[in-house]
């Protein structure tokens, strides 16, 4: 019973309370009735109906065809013998929920053509209560055209959302995993090496330390120097995961340029909203290593950085008035381009260079680096 109302509750939204309306109002029409049997008979067909509607939630594959099939059969029967067109509405409530494509078209169509047959009929045979209630009849058919529709779009937008969460979560699952694997490989590289300098050392150390106590001071020397290499090095590898903001790194380059007597100039705010510590690491690994080729190999005297928030996306500009590259997809294999390509692609970002062939003073280098950034929804905005 749990699971059923689950599937009721998340399907449907407001309309177990469109059924309570929808179970009071059919009685108006059945006691005006002339006769006993019909009363019972309407009576009947309300609870078959209810019925049929929890069978058709709960049932899967063919038997939700037939149960739903059931409802449309009395929803017909309502309309002929008691003028109660307003089961259609509850008709095209659920079918709306129904995700197979086929199975909602079918039923939608089945639905659709047989309430416009029936409330056509009930005006052909100059029924009083189709007359007398024309304006709701006519509002009934328009909810039964564009109702499942709707409905059907929202609870396949609802899935795909729910999806593409899921999606992000395995995403970070495995950006969190594969930073593991980083931390690791590079704490292996960093002390592995030295450790096992320090250890071959050491122990050298005591064996000369009665036959060469010189040399074996020599070797504790060089333990000493080797050990606190290896603390300076694991410092800086904590530094750097930590992460660097692209507006602290942007300090660094200014000085970077100011030292190699490069004009910089920038466009954009550097402080960025929307963007997450990874991506703001991953760009400030970049630009760090942008500005290093400028200074490097351009021959510029003046380098421009440029941050272009986008819709869904940010650009970083770094153009140069330097000498350019003679062949811009074969530079991609050197100058740390390719490090700054698969750093950006970890992201689901992109690197393009544009550049006039080399050697000619101020054609110049231009390197885009682009990275979706997520648009965060008004609602969500206005919940946090």
């Amino acid at each position: 019973m749990q699971n059923w109302y689950q599937i009721f509750h998340k399907s449907t939204g407001l309309s177990p309370y469109v059924w309570v309306v929808l179970c009071i109002l059919p009685f108006y029409f059945i006691f005006r009735s002339s006769t006993t049997y019909e009363i019972v008979y309407g009576i009947l067909m309300i609870v078959l109906f209810f019925v049929c509607y929890v069978l058709s939630f709960v049932s899967k594959g063919w038997k939700l065809y037939f149960w739903t099939s059931m409802q449309i059969v009395i929803s017909i029967a309502m309309t002929l013998l008691f003028s109660y067109v307003y089961f259609s509405i509850f008709l095209a409530l659920f079918i709306g929920n129904v995700q197979n494509r086929i199975g909602f078209f079918t039923l939608y169509t089945v639905h659709l053509i047989t309430t416009f047959i029936t409330i056509n009929y009930g005006f052909v045979s100059s029924n009083p209560l189709f007359v007398s209630q024309f304006p709701f009849v006519l509002i009934c058919l328009i909810v039964v055209i564009l109702l499942p529709v709707n409905t059907y779009n929202r609870v396949k937008q609802g899935r795909l959302q729910g999806q593409l969460e899921d999606a992000n979560k395995r995403i970070s699952d495995l950006i969190t995993m594969q930073e593991r694997q980083r931390i690791a490989r590079d704490l292996h590289d960093t002390l592995g090496q030295k450790l096992s300098l320090i250890g071959l050392k050491s122990d050298l150390a005591g064996k000369l330390i009665t036959k060469n106590p010189a040399k074996a001071q020599a070797e504790i020397n060089d333990v000493r120097q080797t050990a606190r290499t290896a603390l300076k090095e694991v410092r800086e590898l904590v530094t750097q995961m930590r992460g660097t903001r692209v507006e602290d790194e942007m300090f660094r380059v200014m000085q970077i340029l100011k030292a190699a007597e490069i004009e910089f100039r920038l466009e954009g705010e550097v402080k960025l909203s929307d963007a997450s510590l990874l991506i703001e690491n991953v760009l400030s690994m970049c630009l760090k290593e942008a500005v290093t080729n400028v200074v490097k190999h351009s021959r510029a005297s003046e380098c421009l950085v440029a941050i272009e928030p986008r819709r869904g996306e940010l650009v970083i500009r770094v153009q140069d008035n330097g000498v350019g590259i003679a062949n811009p997809a074969g530079a991609m294999r050197g100058n740390g381009l390719q490090g700054m390509k698969e750093r950006l692609e970890f992201v689901n970002g992109s690197l393009e260079i544009q550049s006039v062939d080399g050697e000619v003073e101020g054609a110049g280098t231009t390197l885009l680096m682009r990275v979706p950034i997520p648009i965060i929804q008004p609602a969500k905005e206005a919940e946090a």
